[in-house]
């Protein structure tokens, strides 16, 4: 008795992305003819790039970091504003393509957000922990642990 086995649906089919991509840009193309404003991406080439952001931060070296949300926008943005420079007559693959622009979306994010923390740093180094840290009269265990938490931050 064989087995009968599946083929496994890809979340992005790339044929169809390519068709759909090849129709935005013809409808872009008939606009600046016609002296009318870009048209919009339509929700299939957009549910692409979302897809795409999303899946690419599942991996192992963008999961954990708590603004994966902005970098999966910045991903999107990206896309939209870098569509018109994708060539179908140069590649048929729209999704590796996309999928560039969004890995290097999520290392610029990525590396904005370290700087902002080497500044909130510098900050907290420069204004004294006792200042920021200055609670009440209240001295609770979640007031020590933040602190703690700071200083050895501070110390890598």
């Amino acid at each position: 008795m064989r087995r009968t086995v599946k083929k496994k649906e890809h979340y992005v089919n790339n044929a169809e992305f390519l068709a759909a991509i090849v129709k935005y840009k013809d409808k872009v193309t008939i606009a600046e003819e016609k002296g009318l404003p870009k048209p919009r991406v339509n929700n299939y080439i957009g549910g692409c790039f979302l897809k795409i952001a999303q899946h690419l931060s599942y991996r192992p070296n963008f999961i954990n970091y708590m603004y994966k949300d902005d970098m999966v926008c910045d991903g999107i943005e990206n896309c939209i504003q870098y569509i018109d420079n994708f060539d179908p007559a140069k590649s048929k693959n729209p999704f590796a393509y996309f999928t560039q622009i969004v890995y290097y979306a999520f290392l610029r994010r990525i590396a904005k957000e370290k700087r902002q923390m080497d500044i909130k740093e510098k900050i907290l180094e420069k204004s004294g922990y006792e200042h920021v840290f200055s609670t009440d009269g209240d001295t609770s265990a979640d007031y020590h642990g933040i602190k703690n938490r700071v200083e050895m931050n501070q110390k890598r």
